[in-house]
């Protein structure tokens, strides 16, 4: 306990809050059942989450360096325990999406101290054994999220995939407060409020615009004018960034083209990955009539892939450059991605296996690489900055994504339906479409041919993400070079 009693600690919050990633996918269609939740709520029950976690995740970090990591570790694990109780409770659409936004916070605190407090407490090969199972847990609970998600929906009810939080949070609580010693980083830095604000709004209002475009348009006047908010706050965060003393965000980093194709891979990575997946669950249960269980499995291909690709990489490419791993695995993504849009009106579940499983591989390529790629990219100094803006931009590419590919899945949807279905459409998805009188297999096509266009977008980005990558991250630093040297703390994960 007191050697491995850290890592216990840090791994339950991790695997807590990356869980909440995907588990609320397969929960989606019994959600918009009992809470009357249209297509739109459901969007930000996972973007609300995600923007969160991405908009505080830096800032967080930096505030933990000062006021104490495990101070702030705790903090967060309450709040998300707080929050989760709060979303298994919820009696709304909006009292779901607002406590997924707090649960969002919390993960941020817990996400942004993880491996500081791992490197503070690990040294040489303890450290090494730490960051691997620490690694296997965060890509486990990504991979079985969907089955517990269905095996919670299916038994007890969908709320539960939140009240299981809480027995987690009481016992990580416990043993961090416990095993773990406290740690500080440069306690003399101020933490850049002004810019974790700024870069909030921005998120924030981006992804609304791109979510309400879906059913007003993109031309309509709301629409311009969340943009123009978007763009407006960008530009303050660009100006706040160089003009204080301690960065969130130190913008000279991206005068390094491998930094700026990192990022942009980063950006794409969840996007291409992950994006059409909540509306693949939707299409699996709500048309095809799938269980919540079965949906989980259906799914499971990319996650159990990549789970094992991850594992085997490792060991199998130590030292192939990162800019060949990064960038075919992105490829990869995005092919598999394509190879999804294959659906049509008769289509059931065993259509996506291929693409599902292409997409895995490449998921499994990039997802251990990435984050040493920035670190190799920049100087030991920037390296907790680099790796924090890594899984800042991962998870602003899943939101972004899931409001995107959402918005083209409506879009097309609404195209093939024709005007008189279009308002049936965004109040209750394919359950609002029956009840307003549409066909089975006129709604059978329309939904595939959403996923198609929407797994169509979601490759392009992944493939042009990977040339990008292939082109920008050029030089003869190798995968490995970030773990030769003396590991730095990274705030993010």
């Amino acid at each position: 306990m007191r050697k491995w009693g850290p890592l216990t600690a840090v791994c339950l919050g991790t695997f807590m809050l990356l869980l909440d990633v995907t588990i609320v996918i397969v929960a989606l269609p019994d959600m918009a059942r009992v809470l009357d939740a249209s297509l739109s709520d459901l969007q930000w029950v996972i973007d609300g989450y995600a923007l969160a976690l991405a908009a505080l995740l830096l800032g967080t970090g930096a505030a933990a360096d000062r006021l104490g990591r495990r101070r702030v570790h705790v903090v967060g694990v309450v709040l998300f325990a707080v929050a989760s109780l709060a979303c298994g409770l919820a009696s709304s659409p909006a009292v779901l999406v607002a406590a997924r936004g707090v649960q969002g916070v919390g993960a941020a605190a817990m996400f942004a101290t993880t491996l500081p407090l791992l490197a503070s407490v690990y040294q040489g090969k303890d450290r090494s054994v730490a960051l691997g199972l620490w690694g296997a847990v965060s890509g486990g609970a990504a991979a079985i999220g969907p089955v517990v998600g269905g095996l919670l929906t299916e038994g007890p009810g969908w709320r539960w995939i939140f009240f299981v939080n809480l027995p987690v949070s009481v016992a990580a609580i416990w043993l961090t407060l416990r095993t773990v010693p406290e740690s500080h980083g440069a306690r003399d830095r101020r933490t850049d409020w002004a810019g974790t604000a700024a870069f909030a709004v921005f998120a924030g209002a981006a992804t609304y615009a791109v979510v309400r475009a879906g059913s007003v348009g993109w031309t309509s006047g709301q629409t311009l004018l969340t943009f123009a908010l978007a763009v407006l706050a960008l530009l303050c965060f660009v100006v706040v960034e160089l003009r204080v003393a301690h960065p969130l965000l130190d913008l000279s980093l991206f005068r390094t083209s491998a930094f700026t194709g990192v990022m942009a891979g980063s950006l794409a990575f969840n996007m291409a990955a992950f994006g059409v997946l909540p509306y693949t669950s939707i299409w699996l249960q709500t048309v095809l009539g799938l269980s919540p269980v079965q949906g989980g499995l259906a799914v499971l291909p990319l996650a159990a892939t990549a789970f094992l690709v991850a594992a085997a990489g490792g060991r199998l490419l130590h030292g192939v450059q990162p800019r060949l791993t990064i960038g075919v695995g992105l490829a990869l993504i995005g092919a598999g991605t394509l190879g999804q849009a294959v659906l049509g009106a008769g289509s059931s579940w065993p259509a996506l296996i291929p693409g599902l499983v292409v997409a895995g591989i490449g998921t499994g390529l990039v997802s251990p690489a990435i984050a040493g790629a920035a670190l190799a990219a920049v100087e030991p100094d920037r390296a907790g900055m680099a790796g924090g803006a890594v899984n800042t931009f991962r998870q602003l590419g899943y939101a972004f994504g899931v409001a995107v590919l959402g918005t083209v899945l409506t879009s097309r949807m609404a195209a093939a339906l024709g005007e008189g279905e279009s308002h049936a459409l965004a109040g209750g998805g394919a359950d609002g479409l029956r009840a307003a009188g549409v066909p089975e297999h006129a709604l059978r096509a329309a939904f595939a041919s959403g996923l198609n266009v929407a797994a169509v977008v979601a490759g392009a980005v992944g493939i042009v993400a990977g040339a990008a990558v292939l082109l920008l991250v050029k030089g003869g630093k190798t995968a490995a070079a970030p773990a030769e040297r003396e590991p730095v703390p990274v705030r993010a994960g």
